[in-house]
């Protein structure tokens, strides 16, 4: 275990300065508290093909403290992957805290369901197979769930994160967060689309509106938070 999980470590999502400064924040603060159902997905994750797809430890740690700041306990997770996040959602709401987890990839989802089943907390998941879009919009014709959910995690597509905040923010309870994954995009944000490699040119566009809508966004406060490869934290105020 503990050599797969070295192997899993090498997979850098900081944008700190030195690959040295970012070892050292999730050596001493990150991995000592991380609990091993969420070691062992991150092994899992470490062996697929997609693997920097993974929700970045220092950015779970820091989402763990969110939820329980706001007692989360209706939470939606668009974008599961192999279910990092969501155990990390499922392992810190309270026992009969729900979450409504969209994505249309099962087969990586069901990579890290077996864990999630030892944890104990597989009960508190209605993964819903889908679309994001359609989902969501399942959800909003049932007036019970507008302003209900208390927190939300997007780590997809990157071109609709706009959408979904807006279906979000009839979801969300006034005071509920949503938490936008991967907003500095590999630091392209601060590059020339040149200048950002090519793997990276597609979503950067659409991470540049995103941000630049958030910032002027009324309804919400936000905090663009510089840990794993960026997360957005908004707050809904109206």
């Amino acid at each position: 275990m503990e050599k797969n999980t070295k192997n899993a470590a090498t997979i850098s999502k900081g944008l700190l300065q030195s690959e040295e400064l970012y070892r050292y924040i999730l050596e001493t603060s990150v991995y000592p508290r991380e609990e091993e159902p969420l070691k062992e997905i991150r092994d899992i994750t470490a062996n697929h093909p997609k693997a920097v797809m993974g929700t970045a430890p220092d950015a779970g740690q820091l989402i763990a403290m969110l939820l329980k700041l706001v007692y989360a306990k209706k939470t939606i997770e668009i974008g599961v992957f192999t279910g990092y996040s969501l155990l990390l959602t499922a392992l810190t709401i309270p026992e009969d805290g729900k979450i409504v987890a969209i994505d249309a990839d099962r087969e990586s989802y069901e990579m890290g369901l077996p864990v999630m089943k030892r944890a104990g907390v597989d009960h508190k998941i209605n993964f819903i197979e889908s679309e994001a879009l359609p989902a969501l919009d399942q959800l909003l014709k049932d007036s019970e769930n507008e302003g209900s959910f208390d927190y939300a995690f997007v780590d997809a597509d990157k071109v609709n994160y706009w959408n979904y905040h807006e279906k979000l923010m009839k979801l969300l309870k006034v005071g509920g967060i949503v938490v936008y994954d991967n907003t500095l995009w590999g630091g392209t944000v601060a590059m020339s689309e040149v200048q950002a490699p090519e793997i990276l040119r597609g979503g950067r566009q659409p991470t540049l509106d995103l941000n630049k809508s958030l910032a002027t966004d009324p309804r919400i406060q936000l905090s663009h938070v510089p840990v794993g490869d960026g997360i957005t934290i908004c707050r809904r105020i109206y």
